[in-house]
């Protein structure tokens, strides 16, 4: 692990600019890498480098996969030379701030093609399938206000490795004010939540319960000064004290196995977009129907286009 506060690269290339609010762009850095940027001044909220850092951290200590990152140094100069990797509005053009912005690994390689988006009958070819429940466990815990991103990279023969990526609406979103009901945090097709044992549901809980919080706070307050803002350490923060509360996760877990079970149900009718969810798990604690009394009140193949 690298130390944060220190160790960056820099911004040499500007490549393209993606798709997505927050207007990230394509880069090559000084170690030779290519990097998927996102601006301090984006689009989207203040809150965003600390969200897509301390996600990625948080995905990575409880054994997801995530795309590797680190702070890049974009140079005035750089943004001088490349206006077209400034930000469009509707209000015209914003220029970004030159400093350390977030930088993500981009997946694309050689020896696999990149996919973001599969037909249904791909699912059964992907390896890790199981982590999109422990991803949906993170991000009930960690208030995501938005569906669950990822990334699939296909080998030679076939299989597929899903990659967790977009982390900027954890912590209740860019700006850090929005809550959201926990299906929001589902990945969009539930197809992809193929059947789950209770072996493994316990295996979630004991995952999120051995996470060492002192470790990972140590690696956050690392993260560059400017990211670090209020309202994200406080989110975070109670992200961990969720996923330290036992008979939260239990409760959390139910409902989750409860709202995919009618949701499986419903798929011959083809209403399971249009009726509302089973159960509510609310900030700061969970409610969902006869849960509550049992475990008490909680502590204090489409390529990728861009």
């Amino acid at each position: 692990m690298f130390v944060l506060e220190q160790e960056f690269a820099e911004v040499t290339q500007y490549l393209r600019t993606m798709r997505g609010g927050s207007a990230p762009i394509l880069v090559q850095a000084s170690d030779g890498l290519l990097y998927v940027a996102k601006f301090t001044n984006n689009l989207q909220g203040a809150n965003l480098p600390f969200n897509e850092s301390a996600g990625a951290e948080l995905y990575r200590s409880c054994g997801l996969p995530v795309p590797g990152w680190k702070p890049l140094l974009i140079t005035d100069a750089f943004l001088n030379e490349n206006p077209d990797c400034w930000m469009q509005t509707d209000e015209g053009t914003v220029r970004p701030q030159a400093g350390l912005c977030f930088g993500t690994r981009f997946l694309g390689t050689e020896e696999g093609r990149l996919l973001e988006v599969l037909p249904g009958s791909s699912y059964k070819r992907i390896r890790n399938h199981q982590s999109f429940w422990m991803a949906w466990l993170l991000d009930i815990c960690a208030q995501h206000t938005d569906n669950r991103q990822a990334l699939f990279l296909r080998d030679e023969d076939g299989w597929l490795d899903a990659w967790f990526v977009d982390q900027g609406h954890l912590f209740g979103g860019p700006k850090g004010e929005q809550r959201a009901h926990f299906i929001a945090s589902r990945y969009l097709d539930p197809r992809i939540y193929q059947g789950v044992s209770f072996d493994q549901i316990q295996s979630f809980r004991q995952t999120a319960m051995n996470l060492d919080a002192d470790r990972l706070w140590q690696r956050i307050h690392k993260l560059p000064e400017g990211w670090k803002t209020g309202t994200a350490l406080e989110s975070f923060a109670q992200c961990l004290d969720k996923l330290s509360t036992a008979s939260f996760l239990q409760a959390t877990l139910e409902s989750m196995v409860e709202a995919q079970r009618r949701v499986n149900g419903s798929e011959h009718s083809g209403l399971q977009h249009q009726q509302k969810p089973p159960v509510a798990v609310l900030r700061p604690g969970v409610s969902a129907a006869g849960m509550e009394h049992r475990f008490g009140p909680r502590r204090a193949s489409h390529p990728v286009c861009a």
